[in-house]
């Protein structure tokens, strides 16, 4: 099934950072949940513009010649393969939504959390700060690794 991303219309709106999510998870995350495989085709879907134009036109790239796009595809036994394609394309469709007012936008607020996570930077709102403002302590007063440097 073929999901087109609305790129004509937001041009300036990352999408397939918001269908990837931090470190690729909101697609996994997708993928896991409806036995999907999710793929971004089409111009924009190459993170390096140079190399997708050094790709456009061999061989398993000629996606690149189409516009941005989403793929979704399936092998599952045929009482629920049709059920779990819509599931993906509800999913996506959400995610491909750009919100007017980012403080309203969960999907972003969820994946930033999520990154601050990964990266180990999250603070939760009211959390005490320790007395330190020492690099080396974090919030819970344990020291850092020390950096040669």
């Amino acid at each position: 099934m073929r999901v087109d991303i609305p790129v004509d219309k937001y041009p300036t709106y990352n999408f397939v950072g918001r269908i990837l999510g931090p470190r690729g998870n909101s697609l996994k995350r997708v993928e896991a949940t409806t036995d999907c495989r999710v793929l971004i085709r089409g111009r924009g879907s190459i993170k390096d513009p140079a190399r997708e134009e050094m790709m456009r036109g061999k061989p398993g790239y000629e996606h690149l010649n189409e516009p941005l796009h989403i793929l979704v595809e399936a092998e599952l036994p045929v009482e629920i393969i049709d059920a779990r394609l819509m599931q993906a394309r509800e999913i996506l469709e959400d995610l491909l939504r750009p919100m007017q007012d980012e403080s309203q936008d969960f999907f972003k607020k969820q994946q930033l959390r999520e990154l601050a996570m990964l990266n180990g930077t999250l603070r939760e709102e009211g959390m005490q700060r320790s007395g330190s403002a020492s690099p080396f302590h974090n919030s819970l007063g344990m020291k850092r690794a020390k950096t040669r440097g």
